[in-house]
């Protein structure tokens, strides 16, 4: 094997130019296919995580039916107070958990005592929300952002509203709201921030205190619409789900059936579906790319064959077995793909270590969104595999018509 590789190496070196040139147009594809990988996976991060951690979180657990019906937001889906305690001990006993935050989601008419609207509000515990989705803080672009997110008597509200109402932070407010039984209860607010609106659910919410959200609501006792989940590893989303399904299907009603619902960020944001048409157009991006190294290396191979057709049935006419001459091509199609690859992957670590030392940074709303590519070993090797695979492939079909011609034909050959 060794020998038949050395012959390979010295038959590719006898076209030097053609060699390097179509080992470099390996090269550039290797290199385009993972920058564009890195590129649109460190994109879909970004993405995905200004959505996690602005406002969804990872996980989302309701009690079963809220979700179907959550444009309506029912005040008769609750979490009540015991099988929220006992959500809190499971979701607790899961390493994966990194944070946790409780809320009541209601809607309530938002006056400003000239105009009336209305608005839809989470009412949260400042510093859990804050260790859930810490990104929320970001979207105060009016106010300060130091200190608790809400203190009792205070709103943070979607700028839709602070626009169209004309209210500024500071300025006192009024929101009246219907409870399960069909009383009215109206309370007094400052405003203490405007936030920027995020595309999907709850991009245009308002936020109080828990505490507020309970008097309005008139809860006797702590209960919650949802409760918003963040993990220690993104990236272990599936195995925590996957666990935590396990953990609260053991809360059931007394009909025997589970009475929590359990959903990831995947299943509540429309942002999942770009997310998968980012996977799809980075897959399209993959076949085009093999499809140059596969065209590319075939070409080359076709005219080593044609220009060494005498050369080849001198080799078969003093016995060199077919398998032989068919290895001797496998291997220069095999060397190409090998040289492409090492050359491309090395000059792709550079490339994206140059782009994180120096990020690339865009405006995202009114936010700044920093670009930082990163390749995984996994993809890196996934990438450089399939490449030399591919240039294995396109060699086939040549050596397979090189180890088969006729020798006497092959000699007669001008």
């Amino acid at each position: 094997m060794i020998a038949v590789l050395r012959l390979s190496a010295r038959n590719l070196m006898r076209y030097r130019r053609r060699t390097l040139l179509t080992a470099g147009l390996i090269t550039i594809g290797v290199v385009a296919m993972l920058l564009f990988v890195s590129a649109a996976g460190s994109f879909k991060s970004v993405m995905i995580g200004q959505i996690t951690d602005s406002m969804l979180g990872h996980l989302q657990v309701h009690r079963r039916g809220y979700v179907a019906s959550v444009d309506n937001l029912p005040l008769n889906l609750n979490i009540g107070a015991k099988t929220l305690g006992c959500v809190r001990a499971e979701l607790e006993a899961e390493p994966g958990v990194a944070a946790i935050s409780v809320r009541l989601k209601l809607g309530a008419m938002f006056s400003n005592f000239s105009e009336t609207t209305s608005i839809r509000l989470n009412g949260i515990d400042p510093q859990a929300e804050d260790a859930t989705a810490p990104g929320l803080r970001a979207r105060i672009i009016d106010g300060s952002r130091d200190g608790p997110l809400v203190d009792p008597g205070q709103l943070l509200i979607p700028e839709l509203i602070a626009r169209g109402m004309n209210v500024r932070v500071g300025d006192t407010v009024v929101l009246i709201a219907t409870n399960r039984d069909g009383s009215v209860n109206g309370k007094n607010f400052t405003v203490r921030g405007v936030l920027e609106p995020v595309t999907g659910p709850g991009g245009r919410d308002g936020y109080l205190h828990a505490d507020d959200a309970r008097e309005l609501l008139r809860m006797e006792e702590p209960e919650a619409m949802e409760i918003a989940i963040r993990l220690r590893d993104p990236g272990a989303l599936d195995r925590v789900e996957a666990a935590l399904a396990a953990r609260l299907g053991k809360l059931v009603n007394p009909q025997g059936k589970p009475v929590l619902e359990l959903h990831s960020w995947k299943a509540l944001s429309p942002f999942a579906n770009i997310a998968s048409m980012i996977d799809l157009m980075t897959l399209f991006i993959r076949v085009m790319l093999v499809a140059i190294v596969l065209v590319s290396v075939m070409n080359v191979m076709l005219m080593a064959v044609y220009e060494r057709i005498r050369e080849i049935g001198t080799l078969a006419a003093i016995g060199t077995p077919p398998r032989r001459i068919l290895g001797l091509y496998v291997g220069e199609g095999l060397l190409l793909g090998l040289l492409g690859a090492v050359v491309g992957v090395a000059l792709s670590l550079a490339v994206v270590a140059l782009l994180n030392a120096w990020p690339l940074r865009f405006p995202f709303g009114r936010q700044m969104v920093t670009l930082q590519p990163t390749l995984s070993l996994a993809e890196v090797a996934a990438v450089a595999l399939l490449v030399i695979g591919m240039a294995v492939l396109a060699s086939l079909q040549p050596a397979w018509r090189a180890s088969r011609m006729d020798p006497i034909q092959a000699l007669r050959h001008v």
